[in-house]
């Protein structure tokens, strides 16, 4: 902290320094014998005020709060600014005020106002730029020393420039870019930042072959979003880069949350999606900043994206409450997830005693409660198990909650809770009834109790994208429970910022005077059309350099109990809520509150379990979702025999 006050304090310097040496050096270039000796005479007066004066009007346009390294056009464009402003005051302190009253005669005169405009945005600005001009040398040099793998960059020239600049700054280490392939012809035999532009992704053979020719053995890609993007073709470029057996890495992030672009390898499921729904990230900052989290769950593959999204954007503290050790263990070692500020405790939701008391002891602020049994085969087997976590265990939750004074609840459910074919769908559509029968009626300063639903949530646990993975890595077959089956998709940061986001809209515009139109119960993602499940096999069989029913087969195995070929976002009954300022998401009210009736149900139920008794427990669930007895009708799909398809 010290030494940032110092290097402000000595920016101040400079700048008022600058200042008393722009005008000294405008009375000596444009006056000279006594007209110079009589205006130097009367510096000793004048200077202080305006040195003091212009010291002020830097920092009201902001020259103090950009560190000279990272001197840009913006900068240089405030320090015209702040000296447009000092050179009116000059113009009309000469003009109006000190030389008609003190001398009849014109202090500076338009020639010397306008001589110190320019050398004033020299002084200023010149040393700023020549400091990062230095920096950039020696940034440059220094990662030339460290570059260690000859590099070919794929992408538009906006992309490609912040790759270069991390590359400049050491955020992005090891990579010697020896040239760029751009999409655009326009951009073709250009230079960025001294890399040349060598020609499309469809002249990735020839360019490096030329370079190799000229002793520049290519040793990595390096592709940007814009390379990746759909229109982009991204398969040719992955085939072609397996041709040549090229390592092919992606950029991450470009600057994402302040930090400098990052690489990770290329998943075959980042090409699978529409373009990801882009976050309102003020929102979210401004939401999360301060606050305490609770995640249940939180060790899990959404659980855990929740736990770093929340970190991200400003939370104060997050509580991980996970009843798995490994899981807890892993997400408390995970990157980005190790400061103080993260801590996590073994607990079970079905565990109500054990739940009340952290959640009282911790005091959140908000809490997500992402902890479920989600596989559909085990469910359907083990349906009691369902119940004690995905009904009694989000009961546990939402009342630990309101107990511990929360602002917000957000419960994840899934798009298998409408119209319920199954044990997971219709346990998640019980316990989004009682979020709903909890969250009615209640005042505008009382806990909110939401729910979100996902669709097939890419890369989680259980997910169909890691076992196609999988089986293609093991050379097949690639397994299908049916051919017309559809899906949604979307990815894991996607589902964290989908929960984020929901928390938000409910503890912000869902609680305006007035905000009826606005309180929403369940908020889904925008996940455009879905996919069918045997497209995306084959598709990533391709992308994975193979040919479906050639080199990899593609075998039907027969639909599982609980399964149906289509999932649905909303009820037909679910009023639709037009959320105001948020895209990417849809939401709808709620059309169920009777707590009493709830209550009752509870109480079969745990009869139900306590007995085994299946067939009662299905009844409490008819009566409360009248859909799930339809569940025999067609709803859910019949086991097919086995099939190869070809």
């Amino acid at each position: 902290m010290r030494r940032q006050i110092l290097k402000t304090a000595t920016i101040i310097a400079h700048d008022l320094v600058a200042t008393a040496l722009a005008v000294l050096l405008t009375f000596v270039i444009r006056f000279d014998g006594p007209l110079l000796a009589e205006r130097v005479a009367h510096l000793p007066v004048l200077l202080p005020p305006f040195v003091a004066c212009a010291g002020l009007v830097y920092r009201a346009f902001g020259l103090y709060r950009t560190k000279w390294r990272f001197a840009s056009l913006p900068d240089l464009a405030n320090i015209v600014r702040a000296v447009a402003v000092l050179t009116l005051l000059l113009l009309v302190l000469d003009y109006v005020l000190v030389s008609p009253v003190l001398f009849g005669i014109y202090f500076f005169g338009k020639i010397a106002i306008g001589l110190y405009f320019v050398l004033q945005v020299f002084l200023l600005g010149g040393p700023r730029l020549a400091f990062r001009y230095l920096k950039y040398s020696r940034s440059r040099q220094s990662a030339a020393r460290a570059a260690s793998t000859p590099t070919l960059l794929v992408g538009r020239g906006h992309d490609i420039e912040v790759v270069l600049r991390a590359i400049e700054s050491g955020a992005v280490r090891k990579l010697d870019p020896k040239g760029i392939l751009s999409p655009r012809a326009e951009e073709q035999g250009q230079t960025m930042r001294g890399v040349p532009v060598l020609g499309a992704v469809s002249d990735l053979e020839e360019v490096v072959a030329g370079l190799a020719a000229r002793g520049v053995p290519i040793r990595r890609l390096v592709a940007t979003p814009s390379a990746l993007a759909p229109e982009a073709e991204p398969e040719a470029l992955i085939a072609r880069a397996r041709r040549l057996g090229l390592p092919l890495a992606r950029v991450t992030s470009l600057g994402d949350a302040g930090r400098g672009a990052e690489l990770a390898p290329i998943e075959i499921e980042d090409l699978l999606l529409r373009p990801t729904v882009a976050i309102d990230r003020p929102r979210l900052e401004h939401f999360l900043t301060g606050q305490r989290v609770v995640v249940t769950g939180g060790g899990g593959s959404i659980g855990s994206e929740i736990c770093a999204r929340a970190v991200a954007f400003g939370a104060s503290a997050v509580l991980v409450l996970e009843s798995s050790e490994p899981a807890l263990h892993g997400v408390l070692t995970r990157p980005g997830l190790t400061g103080p500020e993260v801590s996590g405790v073994i607990a079970d939701i079905r565990d109500r005693d054990r739940l009340f008391r952290v959640l009282k002891e911790f005091r959140p602020d908000y809490v997500f409660h992402a902890a479920a049994l989600k596989q559909v085969p085990y469910l359907e087997r083990d349906w009691s198990e369902g119940i004690k976590t995905n009904v009694f265990g989000s009961v546990n939750v939402a009342d630990a909650t309101l107990a511990a004074g929360a602002r917000a609840l957000v419960m994840i459910s899934t798009d298998k809770a409408i119209e319920p074919v199954s044990q997971l769908g219709v346990t998640k559509r019980f316990a989004e009834m009682y979020a709903q029968a909890l969250d009615a009626g209640r005042t505008p300063d009382e806990t909110r109790l939401v729910a979100v639903r996902f669709g097939n949530v890419l890369g989680s646990v259980g997910s169909v994208v890691p076992v196609f993975k999988a089986q293609i890595a093991r050379g097949g077959p690639v397994t299908l429970t049916h051919p017309d089956m559809v899906r949604y998709f979307m990815t894991v940061r996607e589902a964290a910022d989908l929960v984020l986001t929901a928390a938000s809209h409910a503890d912000r515009e869902a609680r305006a005077p007035g905000a009826g139109d606005q309180r929403a119960a369940v908020y889904v993602l925008k996940m455009g059309q879905p996919v069918r499940i045997r497209d995306l096999a084959e598709r990533m069989i391709r992308l994975a350099g193979f040919e479906p029913g050639e080199d990899i087969d593609v075998v039907v195995t027969g639909a599982r109990p609980g399964e149906r070929l289509n999932e649905i976002l909303f009820a037909r009954d679910e009023p639709m809520v037009n959320l105001e300022g948020i895209d990417g998401v849809m939401a709808a009210k709620p059309v169920f509150a009777d707590r009493a009736q709830l209550q009752a149900w509870l109480d079969r139920l745990a009869a139900a379990v306590a007995a085994d008794d299946r067939a009662a427990a299905d009844a409490v669930f008819g009566e409360a979702i009248p859909d799930f007895l339809l569940r025999g009708d067609g709803a859910a799909v019949r086991a097919p025999a086995l099939t190869r398809a070809g």
